[in-house]
């Protein structure tokens, strides 16, 4: 997509109610690039990153570059970050997965005090950065982290402000994703994590033929460790499909479970009457997350 016709997609989802607009970073524009631009076109809405790779930038780079976008945009972004895949690091960029973890936790105690304004002095294994950055305007914004498994939720809920996922459906969001990470956050005296997810949506009579649908779109995806263990966990694709008292039974079983952001993807054939009952539902949701509280699900 050109520049213009993403701005038109950001402003045509801010009209119809969406509170964020999320980038990801693969082999299209640089979505903190992009995010500082829109911020200058489209008014109000959140501007998030689902996720920024960070093993290819230093993290006091990525500081600075998103202190920099945020300042532009009027303090309206959401960073999230992940380490990628191995294949990705090894094949692609030349560069060691090892350690993920251990390499993430040291990533976050540069970058973390950094976007808050404050100075570094941290000298770890693999990262190491002095200094302090001075951005008029640019503190302020949430870090999450793209975690599925356990240690990274525990590590997320520790140092982060939460966690952004793709891929982990409603059994693993409310079953193991939300209480590890929200246990986390309460044991070491941080606030209540953001927990945004990522999730296809159809409201169909024919579950079976949505649930195909959804498994050939992430059949690339799943042949990624990580992401086939998580669908092995799942039993399958990160999907709401059904009737619309189901999705609303649904959405209400992530809100209890602290989900805070739902991203959803339609999969409804377009042209079909799922298409048109999936759209109907999505704007009865978003009008529900406008009367809501501000401990509803931001949608």
């Amino acid at each position: 997509m050109t520049f213009a016709e993403i701005a038109a997609n950001v402003e045509a989802n801010r009209a119809g109610g969406y509170s964020s607009v999320w980038f990801s970073d693969g082999i299209g524009m640089d979505p903190l690039t992009l995010i500082g631009a829109l911020g200058r076109s489209v008014p109000d809405i959140e501007l998030g990153t689902a996720v920024v790779r960070t093993l290819p930038r230093h993290p006091m780079t990525l500081a600075q570059q998103a202190l920099t976008a945020n300042a532009l945009i009027g303090g309206r972004l959401a960073l999230g970050i992940g380490p990628s895949h191995k294949p990705a690091v090894e094949s692609g960029w030349g560069l060691s997965f090892d350690k993920p973890i251990s390499r993430l936790r040291e990533y976050l105690a540069i970058l973390c005090p950094l976007v808050a304004g404050q100075a570094v002095d941290y000298h770890g294994e693999r990262h190491s950065a002095v200094g302090e950055l001075r951005i008029e305007g640019g503190p302020g914004f949430p870090v999450l982290v793209a975690a599925l498994g356990p240690q990274m939720l525990r590590l997320s809920g520790r140092l982060a402000d939460g966690t952004v996922t793709t891929m982990a459906g409603p059994r693993t969001l409310v079953g193991d994703i939300c209480p590890t990470i929200r246990e986390a956050a309460e044991r070491h005296g941080r606030p209540v994590p953001r927990v945004v997810s990522t999730l296809s949506v159809c409201v169909t009579d024919d579950v079976g033929a949505a649930r195909e649908r959804a498994e050939r779109g992430v059949r690339r995806m799943a042949s990624l460790p990580s992401y086939a263990a998580l669908l092995e966990r799942e039993g399958g694709p990160a999907l709401l499909a059904g009737g619309e008292d189901d999705l609303d039974e649904a959405v209400a079983a992530l809100d209890r479970a602290g989900v805070t952001d739902l991203l959803p993807i339609s999969i409804a054939q377009r042209g079909t009457d799922d298409a048109e009952r999936t759209a109907s539902w999505l704007r009865l949701l978003l009008a529900r997350g406008d009367r809501a509280d501000q401990r509803s699900p931001r949608r």
